[in-house]
Formats: structure tokens, sequence, C-alpha cells
């Protein structure tokens, strides 16, 4: 049997000026990353956005399958970074506000436990030393 061919992700940026970018999917809209977080997010926060809205999605799916009627999720997340290049993470701290029918304590970590540890593709494509954690309020 044939292995199944690999799953692509690909993006395509182009300078604007300065340290600013744009860039997009193919055939989606392009959006502005600016490096110097003058006029739009930076690539480090949109990596921090990517690991937010990738557990988002997952924690939607994971609640909706606990039949949990959900009518709000918020997330913060707050990388803590190096002082000296590679500025690199050192530690993420997901902050998870999450409302719905249905909805208690247990089911909330099980969802955000599932993605951050098994399912969300951006946090797992990051580096193993990286401490991730949580906390979650039930509004």
């Amino acid at each position: 049997m044939a292995e199944p061919a690999p799953r692509i992700a690909e993006v395509s940026m182009r300078w604007v000026r300065e340290l600013q970018f744009e860039g997009s999917g193919p055939g989606q809209p392009s959006m502005l990353v600016d490096g110097d977080t003058k006029v739009a997010t930076s690539p480090v926060q949109l990596l921090l956005l990517a690991a937010a809205t990738c557990t988002a999605s997952d924690i939607v799916i994971i609640l909706q399958k606990q039949r949990v009627q959900l009518e709000a999720l918020d997330i913060t997340v707050r990388g803590t970074r190096r002082e000296e290049p590679p500025r690199r993470f050192t530690a993420i701290a997901f902050q998870v506000s999450v409302r719905g029918a249905g909805l208690d304590e247990v089911k909330a970590r099980r969802a955000i436990e599932l993605s951050l540890e098994k399912y969300c593709s951006v946090v797992a494509s990051l580096a193993p030393d990286i401490p991730i954690s949580y906390d979650v309020t039930i509004a």
C-alpha cells in the first residue's frame, strides 16, 4: 500500500517597505505583518496568535463533542522571550475564558489539555523545551 502524500502548508510573502511585509496562503486575502510592530502584528505575535487560534479550534470541536453549547471563547497567550538573539520563547502561557451551557471546569480543562498536548499542530511544532501552561476561567 502506498504511503499517503505529505500534507503541505504554504504561504507567500512580499516586502512592502521598512520591516513591513504582506503575506497569505494561496488564493487567500493578504495580511500585513510588521517586524517593528509599528503598523501591524509582528511575526512573533503571529506565532502566538497561530497557537491561540489552533488551540481555540480544537477546543470548539472538543466541547461540541462533549455536547457543550459554546457561547464564548477568548484566549490570551503570553510568551516570555530571551533578551539576547535569538529572542526565542522560553515559556508560553495560555489564559482561556470560556462560557457555554453544559460546561464545567472538568470539560473545559479536558478540552484545553487535549488540544495543547495532542491535537494543536502549531503548539506541537514549537521547540519541545518551551514550557506550555494554561489557566482557565469559566465565564
